[in-house]
């Protein structure tokens, strides 16, 4: 079984939504780059998520929005676009901040679950991990997850210590990480 095959299974994704999507932004040179738990995964050892976070050029939102429409389930919140389909778990998020904008300039070609895919690059997705970390809107386990993965990026790279905050080196030293 290969690692993508895997991450279907695990997403139950028998509706193709992954693909489906990488193909509609690929099919409309519509620039993007992954970020989230996939991003971290082509760094270090990966851990599943049913969440694909990516995000994409400004200028070119409400055309892939509307691209969208036909051919998948989606959610407009006021700082995301979820994109679902029936038959899978998966969840594609797209993050609209403006915050974000810069990311997709600077990211990199990596492979992560038999796929190469844009990645935002390492110290972007340190800050995306940070940003929602500190989101206290988000709920605790998702920020745990959050906590987690810094805690595994700065395992691996020690040099991104000095971009986490003091608050949360805390926590994962209580954690006994």
């Amino acid at each position: 079984m290969t690692a993508f095959q895997f991450l279907k299974t695990v997403t139950a994704d028998k509706s193709n939504l992954l693909e489906r999507l990488l193909k509609l932004l690929n099919d409309n040179n519509i620039q993007f780059c992954v970020i989230g738990g996939i991003a971290v995964s082509a760094f270090v050892e990966p851990v599943v998520s049913l969440d694909f976070d990516f995000i994409i050029t400004s200028y070119q939102l409400g055309r892939f929005e509307s691209l969208l429409a036909s051919t998948f389930i989606v959610k407009r919140g006021p700082r995301i676009i979820e994109i679902t389909a029936a038959d899978s778990r998966l969840r594609a998020n797209v993050f609209t901040e403006t915050r974000y904008a810069e990311f997709v300039e600077r990211a990199e070609m990596r492979n992560v679950f038999d796929l190469d895919l844009p990645i935002a690059r390492l110290e972007d997705v340190l800050r995306t991990k940070v940003w929602a970390w500190q989101d206290t809107s988000r709920k605790p386990a998702k920020r745990f997850y959050d906590l987690a993965d810094i805690a595994r990026l700065i395992e691996s790279y020690p040099k991104l210590q000095p971009q986490v905050p003091p608050a949360a080196l805390q926590r994962i030293a209580m954690l006994g990480a």
